[in-house]
């Protein structure tokens, strides 16, 4: 497909897998467990939707440093009709927290958003109030096809029956063993006689299946009004953490619109605000398109100076002017106009390096998840979820057996600031469950974790897949880069040739291992088939359906 509208770019490396190629429905995400659930709804007539959520839950047990039902997300649904929307699924501020509920620590690593004792990191003082399981219900009520009890079947069976240790997991839990077996809940899981887990061993988490076969029955009210709620707030009660009943009742999930971006005779679909993604992926497009990127050919120093370029100016505008905007003016119109990257534009240097204005940006974590999923009949989600840091808060709540997020530590704990604590208030994120549209027609549904460094790989990809015309699999795996001002962090791909001209231009290059996570996405071509692609990064695994039942009126003869 992307023959039709550009020529391949030559490209500098080799993918690590391989797509697969459907055409009843796809399903990719960052485990093959969770993928094979969502295949597994598509397969007995479900829709994407109810897909989706069988992934999403299986995705709490097979990757549970990084999504959980005490955690939140966003989900971008597009629907048979053609229409669009964002299920904000964003966790909030708890009631009792105040701007100066935590101390900033003096010198600290991270900017103003550590803190003294590290509360509003690890434990429970960093937990916010959950916002996952109550959109993940809402969604399935509204748009699947499935019951509840259905969807979170592979879920309920994984966390009882157990499910083996991958290198990635392992790598996860030896990250954080120190901060882990300060719990003795979630050590238990994780570090049986106090070391990690080791590649092959069954992770079994009885408890927690008990808990998903209780919102199996009862849904999402289990907790936002039930006993599980109750479980929850007796916890933070006693440990001190900060949510009560109150935060729970009043929790709402929030329908939103989508940012659009016309780029190049392309529209491209993302978040609005609180996510921050949607409008710098527009405005770094709008900027991008003075450029002929396809000339200048993917991973040149030219088209990786002009994107390290763009990400400055979008994380210097981020940190001004991101935030809830039910707290905080965002100036969309001006950030995404075509008259304002045109102002922006014209103060790159196309050979210099420079640095751009910029205030303090936000330490988000980068232990995310995504999946995507499509069926036949035109529903597509691309939804990215966490429980922000690997392992989320570093504790297991007991009653429950799950994981709960550090939400808090998104927030700005010094009074007066965009990101400062007020209660209620929603995190700002850089997910990006994007869309992009040829003619009016859906081509590419694709997103990442990644924390900081979502929202700039996502729109690497987009320039991937439209100026150089990789495929879907290219597009995913291809080296990126990132900065927001200091150094220019450069994947290894990167030829050591191309890091030396940038550092020529003034680019303070470094090479890291990866930028952001695992990608997955899939491609629509007009003939009705689907290619899902998820990248070396993580543990990503597309699973299409195709086939179909028996042609009407056949009859088999026994003699």
């Amino acid at each position: 497909m992307s023959g039709d509208w550009r020529e391949r770019a030559a490209t500098t490396f080799a993918c690590q897998k391989q797509p697969a190629v459907a055409s009843r429905g796809m399903v990719v995400s960052n485990h093959p467990l969770a993928s094979s659930a969502g295949a597994e709804m598509l397969a007995t007539g479900g829709n994407a939707i109810d897909a989706a959520i069988a992934t999403l839950f299986t995705l709490t047990v097979v990757e549970p440093m990084m999504v959980g039902i005490i955690g939140g997300g966003m989900a971008h649904i597009r629907l048979a009709d053609g229409s669009h929307r964002f299920i904000d699924g964003q966790s909030t501020v708890p009631s009792a927290v105040r701007e100066d509920t935590y101390t900033s620590r003096p010198g600290a690593a991270h900017d103003v958003f550590d803190t003294v004792g590290d509360e509003n990191c690890t434990g429970p003082r960093a937990v916010a109030v959950p916002g996952s399981l109550k959109a993940w219900c809402e969604t399935l009520r509204r748009f699947g096809t499935m019951s509840l009890a259905d969807v979170m079947q592979p879920a309920i069976k994984h966390a009882a029956r157990g499910f083996a240790t991958t290198p990635y997991l392992h790598e996860c839990i030896s990250e954080s063993a120190a901060e882990m077996r300060k719990d003795k809940p979630i050590a238990a899981i994780f570090l049986p006689d106090g070391e990690p887990l080791r590649v092959g061993e069954r992770v079994v988490q009885a408890e927690y299946a008990q808990t998903l076969h209780h919102i199996a029955e009862h849904g999402e009210a289990a907790l936002y009004q039930g006993p599980l709620g109750d479980i929850l707030v007796d916890y933070m009660e006693k440990t001190g953490g900060f949510i009560r009943r109150a935060d729970l009742t009043n929790y709402r999930t929030v329908e939103r619109q989508p940012i659009r971006a016309d780029y190049r005779g392309w529209t491209v679909l993302g978040p609005p605000p609180p996510a921050a993604s949607g409008v710098h992926i527009a405005q770094m497009l709008n900027i991008l398109e003075g450029y002929d990127i396809a000339r200048l050919g993917f991973g040149s120093a030219e088209t990786i100076h002009y994107l390290a370029e763009v990400l400055k100016i979008a994380f210097a505008d981020r940190a001004a002017a991101s935030g809830d905007p039910d707290y905080v003016k965002v100036p969309v119109e001006r950030l995404t106009s075509k008259a304002y990257a045109e102002e922006r534009r014209r103060a790159i240097d196309p050979a210099r390096a420079q640095a751009w204005s910029a205030g303090v940006t936000q330490g988000e974590g980068a232990h995310t998840t995504h999946m995507t999923a499509a069926d036949s009949f035109g529903n597509v989600v691309a939804t990215t979820q966490t429980i922000n840091n690997l392992f989320g808060a570093k504790i297991l709540i007991p009653g429950l057996g799950t994981i709960a997020n550090n939400y808090m530590h998104l927030f700005d704990p010094r009074p007066g600031h965009a990101l400062s604590l007020a209660p209620g208030k929603r995190v700002t994120t850089s997910m990006s469950p994007m869309m992009a549209l040829r003619d009016g027609s859906l081509k590419f549904a694709l997103g990442l974790p990644g924390g900081k460094r979502i929202f700039p790989s996502a729109m690497q990809a987009l320039i991937n897949l439209i100026d150089h015309g990789m495929s879907v699999q290219e597009a995913v795996e291809a080296p990126r880069v990132w900065t927001e001002g200091n150094a220019l962090e450069v994947e290894q791909a990167v030829p050591d040739g191309v890091r030396a001209k940038l550092a020529a231009m003034g680019h303070r290059v470094e090479a890291v291992a990866t930028v952001a996570g695992g990608m997955n996405a899939i491609q629509f071509d007009d003939d009705g088939r689907m290619t899902g692609a998820a990248c070396w990064r993580a543990d990503g695994t597309p699973i299409g359906i195709s086939g179909g039942l028996a042609r009407g009126g056949i009859r088999f003869r026994l003699d």
